[in-house]
């Protein structure tokens, strides 16, 4: 796999998907016999997959299975929860100490590990020591948003290898630089993002958007930056990202990424219960919507409801493949809606294409 590849693969069966991203990627020969490879799921607290906030064990349970078919068999799994929370429970709750037991796996609560102080420009930072024992780091964040650096993916994810007092420190110091300085001092070999499911706009889940999807790159600050695009974010919003960039850890430049999608998405029944999440889904009328689209959708009016201005937009927005082939009235989502007075190209558009087409469409500034 190349440094400025992404590679994506639509759908919500984790464990299937993820075998066919490595099968194209063939990170076996990246690997060498014996390495000691690290799975570093994003467990922040003791939720299941499905509420937005933690890494699906099935996508866990692929990577081991293809690994492990290929006689790779030096695997550990690691992960710190956030301050406060039990990582054990977590463990429990997540389904990751089950999935330890039958994959012959061990499991390290990086909170009962021994730290060791690396620095980066004069910022010492304390890392776990299983964690920089790994000569192969899989990152295996959660694609959601975040009440204070906007979006937290592969660069973020990282914090769980650091210890407690490391992570109130990071809070303490605006978190963005220590963030980015982490990504110096702790190399990741793969990233796979988990974005079936993730939070609207707080990394402790609760108000999970289905954007089926999981996403794969080299390239923590490239990964970044596409997650911050699926979300309706610049890089500019985030503050971390930028600096990563700056100082080497990778590149932001989209542009000059290959986006490879293995397939489409497949339209579904998309029910919401969150009750924040059907407030912006009242201002969409889908037909046989695929959840890749219409999450998209809902990020993007996220932001325009952030700002007061959700009642700018006129009428319903039109999503889904339902809609193929018809005259639509209005504005439309997506390569289906083309019928539309006007629509968002795409299959699917991100958030950010569909925030800056309905900008300049009802004079709207986020």
């Amino acid at each position: 796999m190349d440094k400025n590849q992404i590679i994506i693969n639509y759908g919500d069966q984790g464990k299937e998907m993820v075998k066919e991203l490595l099968q194209r990627i063939k990170i076996e020969e990246e690997l060498q016999p014996d390495d000691l490879i690290a799975l570093k799921p994003n467990l922040i607290n003791a939720t299941k997959s499905e509420k937005g906030a933690t890494t699906d064990p099935e996508i866990v349970k692929g990577i081991i299975e293809y690994l492990q078919d290929k006689d790779f068999n030096n695997l550990m799994i690691i992960e710190g929860s956030w301050v406060g929370a039990d990582t054990d429970n977590a463990f429990e709750i997540c389904g990751y100490n089950k999935l330890a037991r039958d994959y012959e796996i061990p499991l390290y609560n990086l909170k009962n590990d021994n730290f060791s102080r690396k620095s980066y420009q004069g910022l010492e930072i304390e890392i776990a020591q299983k964690a920089l024992q790994a000569d192969y780091l899989i990152n295996l964040p959660v694609l959601k948003g975040h009440c204070q650096t906007n979006i937290t993916c592969a660069l973020k994810n990282l914090k769980g290898c650091i210890s407690d007092s490391e992570k109130r420190k990071f809070h303490r110091q605006g978190l963005h630089q220590p963030i980015a300085y982490l990504n110096k001092l702790l190399k990741q070999g793969l990233i796979i993002v988990d974005g079936i499911y993730g939070d609207l706009d707080f990394e402790e889940g609760g108000n999970p958007v289905k954007m089926n999807r999981i996403i794969a790159a080299q390239d923590p600050v490239l990964a970044d930056s596409y997650a911050a695009e699926l979300l309706g974010y610049s890089t500019a919003e985030v503050e971390y990202i930028e600096i990563a960039a700056q100082i080497g850890v990778g590149s932001k430049d989209l542009s000059g990424a290959e986006i490879i999608e293995l397939n489409q998405d497949r339209a579904e029944e998309i029910e919401y219960s969150s009750r924040k999440i059907k407030k912006l889904a009242a201002k969409v009328k889908a037909k046989d919507a695929c959840s890749a689209c219409y999450g998209s959708l809902i990020h993007a009016l996220k932001r325009i409801e952030k700002t007061g201005q959700l009642d700018k937009i006129a009428g319903k927005i039109k999503i889904g493949q339902g809609y193929q082939g018809e005259k639509i009235s209005g504005i439309g989502i997506g390569s289906c809606c083309s019928g539309a007075d006007s629509f968002v190209k795409g299959c699917p558009p991100s958030a950010r294409e569909i925030l800056d087409f309905l900008e300049e469409k009802y004079h709207i500034r986020v």
